[in-house]
């Protein structure tokens, strides 16, 4: 599969919108801030595919990206601490929750998590409600160019016991230095293909 064969297909303010499901969808959630728009632009080889924003609640709809006439890329709205009035946010749960609930063609959901920190109630909230459902879901640990050595091997291991996973279920992703690029296509072709 190319990662550079990409194009941006339309973006995403109610389930009306969604076009017919004729490809695998691979759907990128995260909390606001986790470097959610650096992984996809990394693994799409791009700089501004996604744009970046250190102004937590940038990403308003879902924006769907084609790759390769193979997949469909679902980049969703930040969760969390977006500065954005509640109303907004509201929505914003409700187009999430319909999207991974209901959407047939859903192959996958990528789950982005910061690994400098320890597990995050929305990111457990949301990985209890993905596994509850029977949605296949893959863990990226991001900014592992942040840490090093000990500290680094110790946080994997927090997370990995705290969401029960075992290190062939997850990623740990540098977009910086491009550490876990490989692994994650691979393991997302695994997911299209299945």
């Amino acid at each position: 599969m190319n990662y550079n064969h990409v194009e941006f297909l339309l973006s995403v303010y109610s389930l009306k919108q969604l076009p017919e499901p004729l490809l695998p969808e691979i759907a990128f959630a995260g909390r606001s801030n986790v470097g959610k728009s650096s992984l996809i632009n990394k693994l799409v080889n791009r700089r501004n595919l996604v744009k970046t924003s250190s102004k937590p609640g940038k990403t308003q709809s879902i924006n769907l990206f084609e790759v390769d006439k193979s997949f469909i890329l679902a980049d969703l709205p930040g969760y969390g601490f977006a500065r954005v009035d509640k109303g907004m946010q509201s929505g914003w749960q409700e187009l999430i929750t319909g999207y991974l609930e209901k959407r047939e063609s859903l192959a996958c959901v990528v789950v982005i998590i910061d690994i400098r920190h320890e597990l995050k109630a929305y990111d457990r909230d949301l990985i209890d409600w993905l596994r509850h459902r029977g949605r296949p879901f893959l863990p990226v640990y991001t900014k592992a160019d942040k840490l090093s050595g000990n500290k680094l091997t110790k946080q994997v291991a927090s997370l990995d016991a705290a969401l029960s996973l075992r290190a062939e279920e997850r990623v740990i992703f540098s977009s910086k230095s491009g550490k876990g690029v490989d692994k994650l296509k691979t393991m997302l072709a695994r997911q299209i293909e299945s």
